[in-house]
């Protein structure tokens, strides 16, 4: 890391508070210049962020290549050619290397990129490399549609091809629902969508480390319940755990296959977050994955087990291709807070009350590390995580995995 600076190019459409985190931890590495590209301006940055950066150059549109392409070529007029291009969104990964492919920029590729974002040729990509995953088909049309849940049956999931973090998701549990999904939601060879067998199990998430093509870390964690579940009904409270002891055989066959899909997908360095099923009799199905760091608080949940700064290591692997692995120090677990009742519906309403955080800070308060607690008055999220979450820590996973448990049953909030 010694000599000049490395200018280093990072992009985002807007600064949300996982995006500062990553801008932050990038911006303080050593040997490092760092300019953001954004749709926002400059002064929406912190400034005890702002200090730490080289450059910043606004565009219209974060999400077309061209415009990534023009501001790296302004930014290298005073900082130099970028030696990389990060982007934590899911959405940014295909103009983000379109962009790099046309600079000539080392990373992940076009194709690649597409394979993790397309998840219609995901599915395709991961059968063809006999791996485990749901049956699936891309449906353009009613006769289609028909013609898949006649083949699986019901219930079936139903996705867009460039999804991300579960939205636009839904379960059509019969013939009524896909009645109603073909009447808002219209397919065609323009516009289809992904139907999928619906598989039932416990939902994990499996995040991994590869430099060069070779695995060099991994973490495991739990949601309870399963995310779709979470989706449908928007009141219910949910967690996120990652047990500190992952070393369990019945966990080797994710090991296996999870290193194996995103080597499949074109994954050569970097951080992939995939979702994968726990199914009986020891069997496995992988659901998607995403070459960029996961969200939902995961990544502070990953910091939080290995105290390690993720928001900084996972920088450091894409730009320097370092990455240490960490001893997995706590068991460590997120509950997430969602409103309840209201008159708004889905994304309307504010909180009015919040229930239960006097008894829940005496009975857990000294295994909170991080918490964002809903404040009355607020606007109900519009996101599947809802007005708030609480993070916990313990060495012992039984602690954490309790704790959690108690907490959503015994927060409430309440809407207007």
């Amino acid at each position: 890391m010694s000599g000049s600076p490395r200018h280093v190019l990072f992009a985002a459409p807007f600064f949300m508070a996982a995006t500062l985190k990553f801008i932050s931890g990038a911006a303080r590495l050593p040997g490092v210049a760092l300019s953001v590209v954004s749709q926002d301006p400059e002064d929406r940055i912190p400034e005890r962020i702002r200090r730490h950066l080289a450059g910043h150059w606004r565009v219209k549109d974060a999400l077309d290549a061209q415009q990534l392409v023009d501001a790296a070529r302004s930014l290298s007029r005073v900082l130099g050619p970028p030696v990389r291009m990060l982007a934590a969104l899911e959405q940014m990964q295909v103009p983000l290397a379109r962009a790099r492919e046309h600079l000539g920029i080392p990373g992940m590729g076009v194709e690649a990129a597409i394979n993790f974002r397309d998840k219609a040729r995901m599915k395709e990509m991961l059968a063809a490399a006999e791996l485990p995953c749901a049956r699936h088909a891309l449906i353009a049309g009613p006769e289609d549609a028909k013609r898949f849940v006649d083949q699986v049956g019901y219930p079936v999931v139903v996705k867009p091809p460039a999804g991300a973090g579960g939205k636009a998701t839904w379960r059509l549990n019969g013939d009524h629902d896909l009645a109603d999904l073909l009447a808002k939601v219209p397919l065609g060879a323009d516009q289809p969508s992904l139907f999928e067998e619906f598989v039932s199990g416990e939902e994990y998430s499996f995040d991994s480390v590869l430099i060069g093509g070779k695995p060099v870390w991994h973490s495991i964690s739990r949601y309870q319940p399963a995310p779709l579940t979470v989706l449908e009904n928007d009141w219910i409270q949910w967690s996120v755990v990652l047990p500190r002891d992952i070393s369990d055989a019945r966990f080797d066959p994710i090991r296996q296959a999870g290193f194996a899909a995103v080597k499949a997908l074109g994954l050569e360095t970097g951080l992939s977050h995939m979702e994968w099923f726990q199914l009986t009799g020891g069997r496995i199905a992988i659901s998607e994955a995403g070459a960029r760091p996961p969200g939902a608080q995961i990544t502070s949940l990953l910091s939080y087990a290995h105290d390690l700064d993720f928001y900084q290591a996972w920088p450091r692997l894409m730009i320097f291709e370092e990455f240490e692995p960490p001893p997995r120090r706590y068991a460590v677990g997120a509950a997430y807070l969602r409103g309840q009742g209201g008159s708004g519906g889905s994304g309307g309403g504010r909180v009015q009350r919040i229930f239960g955080l006097d008894e829940a800070q005496q009975r857990f308060g000294e295994l909170v590390v991080e918490a964002k607690l809903p404040t009355p008055g607020q606007p109900r999220s519009d996101g599947y995580e809802g007005e708030g979450y609480v993070i916990l820590r313990h060495p012992a996973t039984e602690v954490v995995e309790s704790a959690v448990r108690e907490l959503v049953g015994l927060i409430r909030v309440e809407l207007s």
